[in-house]
């Protein structure tokens, strides 16, 4: 029996363990508060549905992060090269993305939207660094198989946490003190990334590049052509032909979620729930399944494989995307509540198991810039139609009229999530002997 299977509790409290979801936290804070949760700002400006979906392409940034990440992955950051590779870089992010929330939070739109809308560019790409260095730090520092599991679990308690304390916390801080102020606040909670970062350590497990002959500092023509080339090269020839189907299947995975994201709050808005009632069961009902969600994705990919799981959370994810179809009909506190815990599970049920598969397919040397790629490539085709999402209500509200738009909306949406399902279902069927079948 393992450590881990004989004493769960204590390792998730240590050193190791806490660091991590400090860290994980560090990386959820600025995704949604340059998404989702500003659309619900801009909705309270009058802000149309249409402008509020084009808004939330600033998250493209964590879509081209494997563009940067080369860079990341063989070169620490100016001037805080004594942190180590990967900390310069954590702290770096880390400053910019706190800075970068109290300009938002100063400038409001006072400056319009377009200003405001460049800030939020700014925190992006900073937020989406942040993973990428992460990320490298979580796959680095595990010892083994079992610690880059136990690792993963802590990273999406504390990015879960995060992304509650950025859709939920900050509504019933908004309706006080007003959005302004909430951002300003929320800025200064980069600090908890940044003390985290400063009692880490830097990873040992930080490999030379996989190639043997392709070592030659970053800023050569050498160096740079192998932090580039090097990842995808060193990935394909690991699984070979298949290795392009896995790409297209995890770029399908989340859809779902992606695809919907933008047009929650809005909803919210415009059947009149309060932003305290929202914020209420977002932290107790949601923060519960969120919990329950992240415990039972570690738990099927222990029991059932990485394939296996992955078909799991999908097919999950695509029912809670569905249930909100529900919404616009019934909006009760009871009906909202288990809607938005079952959501909730099923998000993190199933992020849990794509960031699980992904972590596995990484090669040391390349840590970064891989999972970076793997990661970008989950968001891609999401983080593109979530631009579209307020055009597509709009249009067929034209039609349907608003509350059956919305409920129209929301079942296109689930349905989208399907066809990873079945390529992930050929994916399983393929031969085993590759880390495609891995536990599976």
């Amino acid at each position: 029996m393992s450590k881990t299977t004989r004493r769960p509790l204590s390792v998730y409290l240590e050193r190791k363990s806490l660091l991590m979801l400090a860290l994980g936290f560090s990386s959820g804070l600025p995704f949604l508060l340059v998404a989702n949760t500003l659309g619900y700002w801009l909705r309270d400006e009058g802000t149309s549905l249409a402008a509020i979906g084009f808004i939330t392409w600033c998250g493209l940034a964590w879509t081209f992060k494997f563009l940067w990440a080369p860079l990341i992955d063989r070169a620490s950051a100016p001037f805080l090269s004594a942190f180590g590779r990967r900390r310069s870089w954590m702290l770096l992010t880390q400053a910019i993305i706190g800075a970068g929330l109290m300009v938002m939070g100063t400038l409001g739109l006072s400056h319009g939207l377009v200003v405001l809308g460049i800030v939020a560019l700014v925190i992006a790409i900073a937020g989406a660094s942040q993973d990428v260095v992460v990320d490298a730090w979580r796959i680095e520092s595990a010892r083994d198989t079992e610690e880059l599991g136990l690792l993963t679990s802590c990273y999406t308690f504390g990015y879960r946490t995060a992304l509650l304390a950025t859709e939920a916390i900050i509504l019933i801080v908004a309706s006080r003190i007003g959005w302004s102020a909430s951002y300003i606040c929320y800025g200064f909670l980069v600090a908890i990334g940044m003390t985290a970062c400063l009692l880490a350590k830097e990873p040992v497990r930080v490999a030379a590049p996989a190639s043997k002959d392709t070592d030659a500092p970053i800023w050569t023509a050498r160096g740079l052509f192998d932090a580039v080339t090097g990842p995808l090269i060193q990935f394909f020839k690991t699984y070979g032909a298949t290795g392009l189907l896995m790409l297209v299947a995890i770029s399908l995975f989340q859809i779902p979620n992606f695809f919907m994201g933008p047009m929650t709050n809005p909803l919210y808005h415009d059947i009149g729930l309060t932003k305290d009632m929202v914020g209420a069961v977002r932290g107790t009902f949601g923060l519960a399944a969120v919990f329950a969600g992240v415990a039972a994705g570690g738990f099927i990919c222990l029991k059932l494989g990485y394939m296996r799981a992955l078909m799991v959370g999908g097919t999950a994810q695509i029912i809670g995307t569905m249930l909100y179809a529900v919404l616009p009909y019934a909006h009760d506190p009871v009906t909202f509540a288990a809607i938005m815990a079952a959501d909730n599970f099923s998000i993190a049920l199933a992020g849990v198991t794509l960031v699980t598969y992904m972590s596995s397919l990484t090669t040391l040397g390349y840590t970064a810039t891989q999972y970076a790629l793997l990661s970008s490539v989950y968001t891609v085709f999401g983080k593109f139609l979530k631009g579209f999402s307020g055009l597509a209500v709009q249009t067929l509200a034209v039609d349907y009229g608003l509350m059956k738009a919305y409920a129209i909306f929301f079942i296109i949406a689930g349905l989208i999530g399907i066809p990873a399902i079945l390529l992930f279902l050929l994916l399983a069927s393929q031969r085993p002997g590759t880390a495609v079948t891995t536990k599976g």
